[in-house]
């Protein structure tokens, strides 16, 4: 794994420089601010404007627990599709752009190339994931007076790992998908397939597919099984790695 130093560094610069800085960074952010809000006032805005179309229905009042779902559903759904879209060409561009021919002429190794982006990125995403839970935690507290911490904090770590499962999933399929579009088109079809998957109570309780659903339950304070989901997770994020090495390896830059 010669090189993954300074693969690691140029992986951080452009995540800096560049517009990814912004992109991801920009919704989780987006989200971890309004979800509280959104959360306490929605069900004031519906009983405002669609009083007589309720009928006898009456909307619950918001708690914490309705901010907390909300984020999660969030991260579930919109965080990881820009994920995926974003990630689609994390190596493929590098490839069509000469960058990679460029930096891999020297004596490093592709190995660490790939390692160092998976790596990185993989970092990337937990600083956001936490950095937006602290502020839903935050807003949270404020909005509602409460905001037990570990129904959250243990909702938004075990989407973490569906994350990183994703970012390896991308780096692997950036790597034998040369358009982007293609791999992204392959990632939101991975999900797709994951989530129906999950439906199966033997994958929904100990694969990876179960972490679709697991978050939201931990949010809402219920008792899920999370050891062998998550263990499943990273293994298969580290054999998706692995597999992205192997052929990378093989291939002609």
């Amino acid at each position: 794994m010669r090189g993954f130093a300074a693969f690691a560094r140029k992986e951080v610069l452009e995540i800096v420089r560049t517009w990814r800085l912004w992109v991801l960074p920009g919704i989780v952010l987006f989200f971890a601010l309004t979800g509280p809000l959104m959360a306490r006032f929605t069900p004031e805005i519906l009983r405002a404007v669609a009083s007589d179309q309720l009928g006898q229905f009456t909307l619950p009042d918001p708690t914490y627990a309705d901010a907390y779902t909300g984020w999660i559903k969030n991260l579930s759904q919109i965080v990881l599709f820009a994920l995926i879209i974003v990630y689609g060409g994390i190596v493929s561009s590098e490839r069509r752009s000469g960058t990679a021919v460029l930096v891999l002429t020297k004596p490093v190794s592709r190995g660490a190339f790939i390692l160092a982006k998976a790596t990185v990125h993989s970092a990337f995403l937990a600083v956001l994931v936490v950095a937006g839970t602290l502020v839903t935690w935050g807003g949270t507290a404020i909005v509602f007076g409460e905001a037990p911490g570990g129904a959250l904090w243990s909702a938004s770590l075990a989407w973490l790992v569906f994350g990183i499962l994703f970012v390896a999933l991308m780096t692997l399929l950036s790597v034998v998908i040369s358009p982007t579009a293609g791999a992204a088109g392959a990632g939101l079809g991975a999900y797709a397939l994951v989530s129906i998957a999950a439906l199966w109570t033997p994958l929904g309780t100990y694969s990876p597919a179960a972490l679709t659903g697991v978050p939201t339950s931990l949010a809402l304070g219920k008792s899920v099984e999370t050891f062998w989901p998550v263990c499943t997770a990273l293994l298969l994020a580290a054999t998706l790695v692995a597999l992205a090495v192997a052929a990378f390896r093989r291939q002609e830059l």
